[in-house]
């Protein structure tokens, strides 16, 4: 058996972020992708979905709520129950989310004025396919904008399984157009053979990232989501198999994913990395070809002070953060930056990536150092109002501001309301 051993490196060689997310030959396919779709519409759409999602000349882009609907029926019961648990929770922590956002309403000179939460019109949710499908994707992109009250919400993605489209009913989307990549998103964004989305979110390959963030400002969308990442912290108190088996777990999910391991002694770090060879000689093809690639993307660090430990994660502002540790809540107060963070050994990043309540869909490659996971908030707008009767004092100093930037106009549109 391989001995697998990550590459080891100090507190102070943790790499802050790369910029893997914005690589120029990605961005001219995605690019590409976009302006084909633009301009050819359905014409174009189903060029590129037979290219590369093997749909034929003939094969509707889109399937109906009704035939989801029909997949849902046809499930096993247990397969049935199990996606209904997930939603159920799922379901809970979003709503919870936004009972959270209420309105505002305060006085201002001569008036009031505050914001309310309004939801988008319409959602577009990418549903990933390939090698491993994820109808967990489904439950987790299109409950959120319910939730919110989004009142269309479509999803696609390349060859949906059975699986894909159950789950893709029962979180409440309209329909799913079997295309995938950056067509499927050009499609989500200009309204071709679905309607047009306000916003655009899920997770997918690089093509579906470098497309979403090329459209933003014509659509909303989450932050940039790439390789997935794992950052573990472990003490003493750690198992080292547990500690293996969610390394895993993360790198399985491609050859770019990147697990990483801070641990406090190396006597810990020979025993995690026992059991990684272990388990990884135990894993089925392909997800052993996988996983053992992805290992080569991560580190091992040997820091004993748990405090220089967080200095790393906040430099490289993982992903996923597992803190296996004696007193993981005090040491999360440290954390700055993480896109979730699962506190002690229970508490295992798989229960975040299938239905323990909050979503699985998060920020990659630095960006946990500025956005947050997908919520309901990314399907609302918080639209601010003000309501004023005797503008009194705003008079004089909107017109004295205005003056002091040069914009008369300005000016006199406030001194016109003089009484």
């Amino acid at each position: 058996m391989e001995k697998h051993t990550l590459r080891r490196i100090t507190i102070d060689e943790i790499p802050e972020p790369s910029q893997r997310l914005f690589d120029p030959t990605v961005d001219a396919v995605a690019l590409s992708a976009i302006d084909a779709v633009r301009k050819g519409k359905e014409a174009a759409l189903r060029e590129w979905a037979v290219k590369f999602d093997g749909l034929s000349t003939d094969e509707p882009f889109l399937i109906s709520r009704d035939e989801m609907k029909a997949a849902y029926d046809s499930l096993p019961r247990t397969t049935a129950e199990l996606f209904a648990r997930a939603k159920g929770r799922v379901a809970a922590f979003a709503a919870a989310q936004r009972a959270c956002l209420a309105p505002l309403a305060l006085p201002a000179p001569g008036g009031r004025h505050g914001h309310e939460f309004v939801p988008v019109a319409r959602a577009g949710c990418y549903v990933p396919g390939g090698a491993f499908p994820l109808p967990s994707s489904a439950i987790m992109t299109v409950v959120p904008a319910k939730a919110a009250g989004v009142e269309e919400v479509w999803c696609a993605g390349p060859k949906p399984t059975r699986e894909t489209l159950a789950a893709a009913w029962l979180a409440g989307a309209n329909g799913f157009l079997r295309c995938g990549g950056a067509h499927a998103v050009a499609a989500l964004a200009f309204g071709v053979a679905v309607p047009r989305c306000d916003v655009i979110v899920g997770p997918g390959g690089k093509y579906v990232a470098a497309a979403k963030r090329l459209l933003f400002g014509l659509v909303g969308t989450e932050a940039p989501a790439g390789p997935s990442e794992l950052l573990v912290i472990a003490d003493d108190t750690a198992q080292p198999e547990v500690v293996a088996a969610d390394l895993l777990a993360q790198a399985e999910h491609s050859p770019d994913a990147v697990p990483a391991l801070i641990v406090t002694d190396e006597t810990l770090a020979e025993q995690i990395e026992e059991e990684l060879s272990v388990q990884l000689a135990a894993l089925p093809e392909p997800n052993h070809s996988i996983a053992r690639a992805a290992l080569d993307n991560g580190f091992c660090c040997v820091e004993p002070d748990l405090e220089r430990a967080v200095l790393g994660v906040n430099r490289c502002a993982p992903e996923h953060l597992e803190l296996a540790t004696a007193n993981p809540a005090e040491l999360a107060k440290s954390v700055r930056n993480a896109g979730a963070i699962f506190l002690g050994a229970g508490s295992a990043e798989v229960f975040g990536d299938y239905g323990a309540g909050p979503n699985h869909t998060l920020p990659t490659g630095g960006a946990s150092r500025f956005a947050a996971g997908l919520s309901v908030l990314h399907f609302l707008r918080a639209r601010t109002w003000l309501s004023i009767e005797n503008p009194s004092t705003l008079i004089e100093d909107t017109a004295a501001f205005a003056r002091l930037e040069g914009l008369e106009a300005h000016a006199r549109a406030a001194l016109i309301r003089r009484r």
